[in-house]
């Protein structure tokens, strides 16, 4: 097991690694949303011909997505998609994040959200074009906002990273989960 002095000087993940997880992420969270999201609403639909607002299925979603990076981040500092990629998620002082950060992370990261609903709304897009585009700026303009750190580039730490007081480290390949 590292220390967190050992944690802390560890290199931050390169742009590559960070989008090859992000998309790795998004595979595992087709997972997630199947049990915890698609299984309930199908079956209130076939069910009882039942169908929840459409802010209502957002909200829920945003909220199971929440709990799934928030236990993971607090738990081991790394989802499934981070293991995978040798990416941990620690605090400033290389110790495991606090369950405030995870969720301050999980609000500040998921902001890019907005302009996405706002696109929805203006373009009046159905459900399945919304969800394509979500993915799309998911995987590709979140993992750019790494280059928009101009307090330390070189440290490569994204916005959400930066005000949540967390930071992301590639841990070296004989040391893949940390628990």
């Amino acid at each position: 097991m590292m220390t967190p002095t050992e944690l802390n000087a560890l290199p931050s993940p390169q742009f590559w690694r960070r989008v090859s997880c992000a998309l790795y992420e998004q595979l595992v969270l087709l997972g997630v949303i199947a049990l915890t999201f698609l299984l309930p609403n199908l079956g209130l639909g076939i069910l009882f011909n039942i169908a929840l607002p459409s802010w209502l299925s957002f909200l829920y979603l945003y909220l199971v997505l929440g709990v799934y990076f928030v236990w993971y981040w607090t738990k081991s500092g790394q989802t499934l998609a981070m293991q995978t990629w040798r990416i941990r998620m620690v605090d400033l002082n290389g110790f495991n994040v606090t369950r405030r950060q995870a969720i301050w992370r999980y609000a500040l990261g998921s902001l890019w959200i907005v302009p996405c609903v706002l696109l929805q709304w203006a373009l009046e897009l159905h459900q399945w074009q919304i969800i394509e585009m979500l993915f799309a700026v998911a995987l590709f303009l979140w993992p750019v906002t790494i280059y928009l750190d101009r307090v330390n580039p070189l440290s490569r730490q994204s916005f959400p990273d930066r005000f949540s007081k967390t930071r992301l480290v590639e841990l070296p390949k004989n040391r893949v989960t940390l628990v």
